[in-house]
């Protein structure tokens, strides 16, 4: 299969680039965090298994850009396993997150955690990629989780106390993971191909914030600060993904310099008041709603959905189609095609609102 080709769309990253910046492109981008494997297996009907298939699926899908992290361990060993659920393709098995007594807890336990080395982590993704990218797809160089993996590795329990308890090693594990994330960016943006930083935390649900802003304020928002100074340095657009309400912190989160946001979480957001409010100062990605109407609603809703966004979100540029989250394993093929050939079909500029 070959979308791209189909709607006589390739791969220009300037398309990506001028929606990132509050522009009008050609036509509405495409954007996920995650596209499941499995899913791209499907659209180029054999496996996937390496970086240059991916490269492949993006590329023929309809994409701009193709995400590439660094390979580093972060993560402490499973504290709590699920169960295997059927993928279509392969089993998947969900873990969660570690709630109570994490594997930092103290000093002694920080100075003994095997924190990753600078030198051990994995760019090879990149050297892959720069020698096999089509002319106009470029790299969004991703990596994130600063808060996420603090309190996954303390257990988010003893975090929750430690904000109060002890702050001296809260400021420590902040020094230490924040340090260690922007030496990624630092290392990634100097790579050929790379169009855009992407750094992803979530740091909200449905209802708000994790934690008091002002945590964000004083721990995590100087490190995305951080980045977004460097991404200018080079020019590049700055997108970060947080699910869950972030109206207490879109502010403090244009201030660090991004330039857009994902993935706009339905139930979480109202877009079109965000798009009122905000569309000068952010492009918005995504917002298709991924609890029901992804996964579980007939074609012919996704592709209504999909026209509506396009209708009332992109004529004034600085919107990007894409789920609510990402694509996992789960959402019906059909139900992802559905999207992705509405947004081609219909996303082309001048937009014809009255055809959506």
């Amino acid at each position: 299969m070959d979308l791209a080709k189909k709607y006589n769309t390739g791969p220009d990253f300037d398309r990506l680039r001028t929606a990132l910046l509050r522009g009008i492109p050609d036509r509405v981008p495409l954007q996920e965090l995650i596209v499941d494997r499995t899913i791209q297996a499907q659209f180029l009907e054999r496996p996937v298994q390496s970086i240059k298939d991916s490269i492949e699926f993006f590329a023929k899908a309809g994409y701009d850009a193709i995400r590439i992290s660094p390979k580093a361990t972060f993560k402490p060993p499973d504290l709590s396993k699920g169960l295997k659920t059927d993928a279509t393709t392969q089993d998947v098995e969900r873990t969660w997150h570690s709630e109570g007594k994490g594997l930092v807890t103290d000093w002694k336990s920080f100075e003994k955690y095997p924190w990753p080395k600078p030198e051990e982590i994995d760019y090879s993704d990149f050297e892959t990629a720069r020698h096999n990218l089509p002319g106009g797809l470029k790299i969004l160089a991703h990596y994130g989780d600063i808060f996420t993996w603090i309190w996954d590795i303390m257990g988010f329990e003893t975090f929750s106390l430690a904000l109060y308890e002890q702050q001296d090693l809260i400021e420590a594990l902040f020094e230490k993971v924040g340090s260690l994330i922007f030496g990624m960016f630092k290392t990634m943006v100097t790579y050929d191909h790379i169009g855009a930083v992407w750094y992803s935390d979530d740091i909200a649900i449905g209802s708000g914030p994790f934690v008091n802003p002002d945590v964000f304020r004083s721990y995590l928002f100087p490190w995305m600060k951080k980045i977004g100074d460097l991404a200018k340095a080079y020019d590049l657009p700055y997108i970060y993904h947080s699910d869950g309400d972030l109206r207490l912190l879109l502010d403090d989160i244009i201030a660090c310099g991004v330039d857009a946001l994902q993935p706009i979480e339905p139930k979480a957001l109202d877009i079109r008041e965000l798009k009122q409010k905000y569309g000068r100062r952010l492009c918005l990605i995504g917002n298709l709603d991924l609890e029901y109407t992804l996964t579980r609603a007939a074609p012919e809703e996704v592709v209504e959905t999909t026209k509506s966004l396009i209708r009332d979100l992109a004529p004034a540029g600085g919107y990007c189609v894409g789920s609510g989250n990402s694509i996992p394993a789960y959402v019906p093929f059909k139900n992802y095609l559905a999207m992705v050939e509405t947004t081609l079909k219909y996303g082309k500029y001048p937009i014809a609102i009255e055809s959506c």
